[in-house]
C-alpha cells in the first residue's frame, strides 16, 4: 500500500518508494564579505581572490559578518528519488540600508542623493533578507538527468541546471543594484536608449512564448521509472523490457483539441505519450486513452483537426466538439463512428490521469534475438482501474477548477501516492495478410477485443516526481513514433506513416530548429555520434574535421554497427507487386460493425450516459442537415440510441440502410462490474469546531495509512480545536466542491459559518436557525447525486444527511457508531467508485 507524506497539514505518512537515490546536492558555501570605500570616496570593488565565492554584500558602514552557509538536502530524482527540503530562510536582514543605498549610488557614478524635491526617487524597502543561493526544488520535483548534448553524462548535480548566485544579474551575469526603475534623465524625465538592462529584460518577455502544438497543447507530465518483467523476451529483444531493467520514463497526459490555457476536464481525446530514455537510444510510445482513431489515413488528419478546432470565424467553441463542424465531419466521414463513439461515452471524461488507460493505437512490429518478427498491440493499464467523471461533474470542474487534472496529477505525486500502469502487449502472428479474425491489423479504428487476444503484462511504469519547471520540461518536450530502438519496428498503418512524418517537421517550428533533442529534457540517454552539425540552438561544440564516413582524418568515426553490436536494423517485409494508387483496401470499408461491438458492450448506465452525449452535442449544433446526417450514423449503431437522441432533438429517427453487423459484447470493454484499489482516493471530511474532532483525527491517520488522501473541510481556514493537537482544515465551506472529492464524511452537522450569507456567498441563501451550513448540504446533495460514498458517525451526521435529502438506506451510504467504522464502510464503497445503482436506468 502506498503511504502519504503530509498535504497542507494530513499528518506525516510513510516515506514514498524510491528506486535508485540521488546524490546530495554540495552545500553553499558562505560568501565573503567585500568591504566597502567610505561614502564619501568613489567606489571601487575589489578583486576577488582566485577561486573566492561571490561578495555576500556591499556595504559604506562596517562590513557584516558573511553568513553561515546553508546546506540543502538532497534533490529528488525520476526513477531515482531522493529527498529534497528547501533551506530555512535566514532570519538576519541586512543593516545600515541608508549605507547600502548610498554605495549603491556610488557603484552607479551618483553623489549621495542631494537632490531637489522633483529629483528624488521612492524609498526603497527598509529590509531585505542576507543574500544566500536559490532554494533547491522541493521533494516532490525532479528535472531532466544532467547529461551533455550529446548523451554524455556529466556528473553535475540536478541543480547546476538552474539559476545560480545570490545576486539578481543580467543575462551576461553582471549584477544589478536595481531593477524597479529604468535608467532616466532625472526622476521624472525622459528613459534613456543606452539602459540595457531594460532592454534585455523586455526584449527577453516579449520573446518568452513558443508556438504551442497544434493538437495537444493542454497538457502535464511527470517523471517516473519503467520496471521491465522479462515477459516480452521471446518476442523483442529490445532492452529495456529485459526483466529488472529499470528505465527512467517522462510521461506527457494532454487533451486534444484546446488550447494551452483551456480546461481539463472537457469531453474529448486524451493523449498518453511515454518517452523512454533507453540505453539503447530514445523510444517514444505515443498514444492516447482511447484505442481507435477517428481516420483511416494521415492525409485527413488536418481536415478532422480543423472541424474540431473553433470556428475559424469566432474562434467558439474552445475545446469541445459540440459544434457544427466537427459533426458535420464525422458524419460525412464515417470511418470517424467507431472513435466518435468512444468520445461520447464516459471515456473522454476520465476522472484522474491516474485512472486512465493508455493504447499504443497502432499495430508494432516486434523482432526477437533471432530475427523473428511478431505484431502487437500496446496497452498501458492502471493500477488504480478506469474511472469517469459524470458530466455534470466535468461542467462544474470546468468552471470551479479548470486545472483539475494536472493539479489532481500533482498533488497525488507530491502526497507519495505514486500512480503506476502495468504496460501490456497484445500479440498476433505477423502474416502477410497483417490481419488476425478477419481485422485488419492496419487499420486505426479497429481494436482487436481482448476476448480474442488477451493483453500480456510486460513491465511496470511509476511516476515518481513532477516537473521542476513546466516551460523547460512539459512544454518543450518532443516526442516522435519514430523515435525506436532495437526490437520494435513500425508497420504499414497509413496513419502512423503520416504521423512519422508530421511529430518530426512540427518539433521544427515549435522549438526552433533540427537541434530540439538537445534540449535537457529530450537529450538521449544513451551515446549520440550522428554527424548531425550546426542549426538554430546548436549546444553541441563537437570535436574532428569530418562529419562524414567514411573519413580517415578522425580515425574513421563514427563507425558502423552491426546486428552484434546493437544496430538497428528495420525487418525486410517482402511486398507484393502494386500499382501506385490513391485508395485504401477493402478491409477498411467497414464503419459501423465494431461501432456496435463497443455499444453491445457497455452496460445500461454506461449506454444512457452515451446517449446524453451525443444529445447534449447534436444539440448544440444549429444545421438541422447535420443533425439529420448525424442521426442516419447512429441508426447503423443501434436503433434504441438513434431513437433516444431522435427524442432529444425532436427529429423522426431514421432507419438503417443496411442490416446492422451481428458483433459479440467485449467485457474488457466497460468500466464497471470489478473493484480496485482506493490509492490515491481523496476523502473529505466534514467538521467544526463542535464536532468529533477525535474521530476526526482517527479517520484522517487511517485514511493516510490505507493511502488515501484526508482533506478537513471547516468553515474557515487555520485549525479546529485546541491543545497540541488542533486539526488543520485544508479545505472550507467557501472553497470545497463535490468534485475535488471521491467520498464525503460527516463529524457532525455543521452549523452555518459567518460567512453563510447570499451577499458573500450565493450558495449560502439564507441558512434557516439550526440548519447545517447550506454549503455543506450543496456538498452532500452534489455527492449523493453523483453516486459518491458518503458516510458519518454519531446523530448529527444522521441529521446533516437527511438535510440533505439523502436516505440512509441508500446504496453507498455508511451511518456507523464510531469513526473508524464510518471510514471502513466508505472505503468499501469507494472500491468500485460510485454507487452504480444510484444511476436509474429504463426498464
Amino acid at each position: 500500500m502506498v503511504q502519504h507524506k503530509r498535504l497542507k497539514g494530513a499528518v506525516q505518512g510513510a516515506e514514498p518508494v524510491t528506486t535508485k537515490p540521488a546524490k546530495p546536492a554540495k552545500a553553499v558555501q558562505p560568501a565573503k564579505a567585500v568591504k566597502a570605500e567610505k561614502a564619501a570616496r568613489a567606489v571601487k570593488p575589489a578583486k576577488p581572490a582566485p577561486g573566492a565565492q561571490p561578495a555576500e554584500a556591499l556595504k559604506a558602514a562596517k562590513p557584516e559578518k558573511p553568513a553561515k552557509a546553508v546546506k540543502p538536502a538532497p534533490a529528488g530524482k525520476a526513477g531515482k528519488s531522493g529527498k529534497a527540503a528547501r533551506a530555512a530562510e535566514p532570519a538576519t536582514a541586512v543593516k545600515a540600508v541608508k549605507a547600502v543605498k548610498a554605495a549603491a549610488a556610488a557603484r552607479a557614478g551618483k553623489a549621495p542623493a542631494t537632490a531637489g524635491p522633483a529629483e528624488r526617487v521612492a524609498p526603497r524597502p527598509t529590509a531585505e533578507p542576507t543574500p544566500r543561493e536559490p532554494l533547491p526544488a522541493k521533494a516532490d520535483q525532479a528535472g531532466p538527468d544532467t547529461l551533455g548534448p550529446t548523451g554524455r553524462p556529466t556528473g553535475a548535480p540536478p541543480e547546476a541546471a538552474a539559476q545560480s548566485g545570490a545576486y539578481l544579474t543580467t543575462a551576461q551575469g553582471a549584477r544589478l543594484y536595481e531593477s524597479d526603475h529604468s535608467l532616466k534623465s532625472g526622476a521624472r524625465g525622459p528613459v534613456l536608449l543606452q539602459d540595457h538592462h531594460l532592454r534585455e529584460k523586455i526584449t527577453h518577455f516579449d520573446h518568452e512564448r513558443i508556438p504551442e502544438r497544434v493538437v495537444h497543447a493542454r497538457g502535464a507530465a511527470a517523471h517516473g521509472v519503467f520496471q521491465g518483467y522479462g515477459t516480452a523476451a521471446k518476442v523483442t529483444k529490445a532492452a529495456f523490457l529485459a526483466e529488472g531493467v529499470e528505465t527512467p520514463v517522462f510521461v506527457r497526459f494532454s487533451t486534444v483539441l484546446g488550447s494551452r490555457g483551456s480546461a481539463d476536464t472537457v469531453r474529448d481525446t486524451r493523449g498518453f505519450a511515454t518517452k523512454f530514455y533507453t540505453g539503447e537510444g530514445t523510444f517514444d510510445l505515443v498514444g492516447n486513452n482511447i484505442p481507435v482513431f477517428f481516420i483511416q489515413d494521415a492525409i485527413k488528419f488536418p481536415d478532422i483537426i480543423h472541424a474540431g478546432k473553433p470556428h475559424p470565424d469566432r474562434e467558439i467553441p474552445q475545446a469541445q466538439s459540440a459544434h457544427d463542424t466537427f459533426w458535420d465531419f464525422v458524419s460525412l466521414h464515417t470511418e470517424a463512428t467507431h472513435h466518435t463513439l468512444w468520445n461520447m461515452s464516459d471515456r473522454a471524461i476520465p476522472r484522474s490521469y491516474r485512472m486512465m488507460e493508455g493504447f499504443g493505437v497502432h499495430t508494432f512490429r516486434l523482432v526477437n534475438a533471432e530475427g523473428e518478427t511478431t505484431l502487437v498491440k500496446f496497452h498501458w493499464k492502471p493500477k488504480l482501474g478506469v474511472h469517469s467523471l459524470v458530466w455534470e461533474e466535468a461542467q462544474l470542474a470546468g468552471g470551479m477548477d479548470p486545472d483539475f487534472h494536472r493539479r489532481d496529477l500533482a498533488d497525488a505525486i507530491e502526497a507519495g501516492a505514486h500512480p503506476q500502469w502495468e504496460l501490456g502487449i497484445q500479440t498476433f502472428p505477423d502474416t502477410p495478410d497483417q490481419t488476425f479474425r478477419g481485422i485488419d491489423l492496419l487499420d486505426p479504428t479497429k481494436i482487436v477485443p481482448e476476448e480474442l487476444a488477451p493483453v500480456q503484462p510486460i513491465g511496470l511504469m511509476t511516476l515518481t516526481a513532477n516537473p521542476t519547471n513546466y516551460f523547460a520540461e512539459t512544454e518543450q518536450v518532443a516526442f516522435h513514433p519514430g523515435h525506436l530502438v532495437p526490437g520494435i519496428d513500425i508497420t504499414d498503418d497509413p496513419l502512423l506513416a503520416g504521423r512519422l512524418f508530421s511529430y518530426l517537421d512540427t518539433q521544427i517550428s515549435r522549438l526552433g530548429g533540427p537541434n530540439f533533442g538537445q534540449i535537457p529534457i529530450n537529450r538521449p540517454h544513451a551515446p549520440v555520434n550522428d554527424m548531425l552539425r550546426d542549426g538554430m540552438h546548436q549546444t553541441a561544440v563537437h570535436t574532428g574535421t569530418a562529419p562524414y564516413r567514411p573519413n580517415s582524418l578522425d580515425g574513421g568515426c563514427p563507425f558502423l554497427a552491426g546486428r552484434d553490436t546493437g544496430a538497428f536494423i528495420e525487418v525486410p517485409v517482402e511486398l507484393p507487386a502494386a500499382r501506385k494508387v490513391r485508395e485504401a483496401p477493402a478491409s477498411f470499408a467497414d464503419h459501423f460493425g465494431q461501432p456496435r461491438l463497443f455499444w453491445l458492450s457497455m452496460t445500461p448506465v454506461e449506454q444512457e450516459h452515451i446517449i446524453a452525449a451525443y444529445t447534449f452535442e447534436l444539440g448544440k449544433c444549429r444545421e438541422q442537415a447535420v443533425q439529420e446526417r448525424a442521426l442516419a450514423v447512429l441508426a447503423h449503431i443501434d436503433p434504441r440510441l438513434c431513437a433516444e437522441v431522435a427524442a432529444g432533438l425532436g427529429l423522426p429517427a431514421p432507419a438503417p440502410s443496411e442490416p446492422l453487423v451481428d458483433a459479440a459484447p467485449s467485457p474488457a470493454l466497460s468500466q464497471l462490474g470489478r473493484t480496485w484499489p482506493v490509492d490515491g482516493r481523496v476523502i473529505g471530511i466534514i467538521a467544526d469546531a463542535a464536532a468529533d474532532l477525535k474521530g476526526v483525527r482517527t479517520v484522517r491517520d487511517a485514511a493516510l495509512k490505507a493511502g488515501m488522501v484526508p482533506l478537513v473541510i471547516g468553515p474557515t481556514g487555520g485549525t479546529l480545536g485546541s491543545g497540541r493537537d488542533p486539526v488543520a482544515v485544508e479545505r472550507t465551506f467557501a472553497t470545497a466542491r463535490s468534485i475535488e472529492f471521491d467520498a464525503l464524511l460527516l463529524a457532525g452537522a455543521p452549523q452555518a459559518a459567518s460567512d453563510a450569507h447570499g451577499a458573500r456567498d450565493a450558495r449560502a441563501g439564507v441558512p434557516g436557525p439550526g440548519d447545517p451550513d447550506p454549503r455543506v448540504l450543496l456538498l452532500l446533495s452534489e455527492a449523493h447525486r453523483h453516486g459518491k460514498a458518503l458516510g458519518g458517525w454519531g446523530d448529527d451526521a444522521a441529521r446533516a444527511l437527511r438535510a440533505a435529502g439523502v436516505a440512509e438506506d441508500e446504496s453507498g451510504i455508511v451511518l456507523a457508531g464510531s469513526a473508524a467504522k464510518a471510514l471502513k464502510g466508505v472505503t468499501g464503497a469507494l472500491a468500485q467508485h460510485r454507487a452504480w445503482d444510484r444511476f436509474p436506468t429504463p426498464a
